[in-house]
Parts: C-alpha cells; structure tokens; sequence
C-alpha cells in the first residue's frame, strides 16, 4: 500500500486526485486543507512532511487563475507558486520522500511555439505575456523536480496538462478558466433569456481541453512507470476553437440565443495544441468524450448551484 499525499485535495485536480485514489484501491490518501497546513509556510510544511512520511507527493495545488486573474495578480501567482512548489519538493527530499509528481501546465511553453507544443520547445522563445508569472512559477516547479532527481537520485517527475475541465472547477465571472466561465455566462442567460452572449476576442484562438478525471489516470499511470519522463505532455492531441467551444457549451446548457464576439478583447494564445505522442508512447490515452464530459461539467455544476457549493 501507497502512502500519497494529494495536495491541493479540494480544487479539480486534487479532488479528482483523490477520486482516482480512491477507485484504483490499495492506497493510503493523505490530504491537508489550507485550515492545517499552509503550503507557504515552508517550516510547516517541511515539519507536516517529517512526521507524516509519504511515499509519494503529488504537488496539484496551485494558485490558479484565467486571463483576467493572471494580468491583475501576477506578484501573487509568481510568489505563490514558487513557495508551493520549492516548499514541497525540498520538504519531500529531507523527509527521505521517494516519488514527486508534480503538475504544471501548457502555459509554460512559447507563445509562438510549434504546433503541436513538443515537451522539447521548453524555454525556446518568450512566454504569453498575459500568464509570464504562473509559467515562470510552474517552469521552476518543473525543473526543481529535474535536477533533483539527477543530483539526488530521487523519482521527481512533472506532467503538464493542457486545459482542464470537469467537476469542481470554479465558477468566478473573472477568476475561472475558460469553460467553467462560458458554462455559466450560457447558464445564467439560458435562465435570464437573454437574446444574446459576447465571447472575449476573435473566437478564432484554439484551445485543447482535457476532463480532469482523464488527467487524474494518466498521474496514477506515471506513477506507476519505473522511469517516465522527467516532464510528460498530458492532453487529447486535438482542439477547436473558442467560437466552436462556445457553441458546443450554449448547445450542452440549452441556451438559443445569439454567439457574439469582441474584438476589441485579447486572444492570448493563437493555439495552445500538445504533442501528446510521449506519454500515449507509455500506453495512456484519454477516455472521455468531449461532449460527454462538457454535459457531465454542466450538470455538477446544476448539482452543486442546488446544493449551495457551487465555486461561485
């Protein structure tokens, strides 16, 4: 039996995490809230790794954001994400902690990297200037595991995922990712019978998207490999763009009405596409229908409005 401490354990990731956890059996899940461990505190969390020793330590918290959050915050995504990673991943190795997983995510390649994004192009060309802090943060986070496990010797690994959606995703009009956002700018015009929605910018950028519960295996999967990668791609392989996401949403939630878009507001990215062909090179490959996952995402989302714990 594993010993596995899922930080993070309450936002998407982690919670999918611990799902997974739970479904393949045979593990022992350790998880801390905010309320009794503050991941800054570098004393604490080297003091909470001593004691409890896990054998494996999977860095899915993270101080996250959409565009908007990024622009506004970039001190507090920078300095958040690097204290997580480096408290975590130091604290693991004087604990005598022997596998690392840590995640990051596609913003950290090029703005203009090649397409589809090769794990490679790491560091090749400037980064989107909209989200430079968190990629700076979770780039660091990715090399701290590299060089620990060649100087130390250790298992530390990352996997990078591209966008991700599902249960448990925030809601926030100005702090949520793309889906969660449009899922409920649709829902609440469904429900107001607005005759139409403005989507930010061209809608002509494309996005990959990836159900969280497809990126909770494929971690369970890495984990399982006696040497993966030092960072691995984690996506689907295949994209659409903004104007056909926000179709897909307003059919998925039922709203009729009118799609427009504002130029006048920032893309970002042209395309964000991975090349997945490394890590499905191990036997992982994604098993979620995008359409199927998109009702599955609206639907927790009717469920937890209902129930009052919604990520609003």
């Amino acid at each position: 039996m594993s010993k596995i401490f899922i930080t993070g354990h309450r936002g998407m990731v982690g919670s999918a995490l611990v799902r997974e956890a739970g479904k393949q059996g045979g593990h022992e899940v350790i998880t801390a809230g905010r309320d009794t461990l503050d991941l800054l505190n570098q004393q604490a969390v080297f003091d909470f790794l001593a004691a409890e020793k896990p054998d494996i330590v999977i860095i899915a918290a993270a101080k996250v954001g959409g565009i908007h959050a990024n622009a506004t915050y970039p001190a507090d995504f920078i300095y958040e994400n690097l204290s997580i990673a480096s408290n975590l991943v130091e604290g693991s190795r004087r604990a005598g902690v022997p596998r690392v997983l840590f995640l990051g995510s596609s913003c950290i390649y090029p703005k203009m990297a090649p397409q589809p994004m090769p794990e490679d192009c790491l560091l090749t060309s400037p980064l989107e200037v909209t989200n430079e802090a968190y990629a700076i943060a979770k780039i660091a986070g990715l090399k701290l595991c590299q060089h620990y496990r060649a100087q130390h010797g250790l298992m530390y690994h990352s996997a990078m995922p591209t966008n991700l959606y599902g249960p448990g995703d925030n809601y926030h009009p100005e702090n949520s990712h793309v889906i969660p956002a449009l899922i409920r700018r649709f829902h609440e015009a469904k429900v107001a019978g607005a005759p139409s929605v403005t989507i930010w910018g061209t809608g002509t950028p494309r996005r990959e998207f990836l159900h969280v519960d497809d990126l909770a295996a494929a971690c369970f999967h890495l984990l399982g490999l006696e040497s993966p990668p030092d960072w691995v791609n984690v996506g689907v392989g295949d994209d659409v763009t903004i104007l056909e996401l926000a179709q897909l949403v307003a059919e998925t939630v039922g709203y009729t009405g009118e799609i427009l878009t504002d130029p006048t507001k920032p893309d970002g990215t042209p395309r964000k596409l991975m090349d997945v062909s490394k890590i499905k090179g191990t036997g992982w490959t994604p098993e979620i229908a995008f359409r199927d996952g998109l009702a599955g995402a609206y639907q927790d989302l009717l469920a937890t409005l209902e129930t009052g714990a919604a990520r609003l």
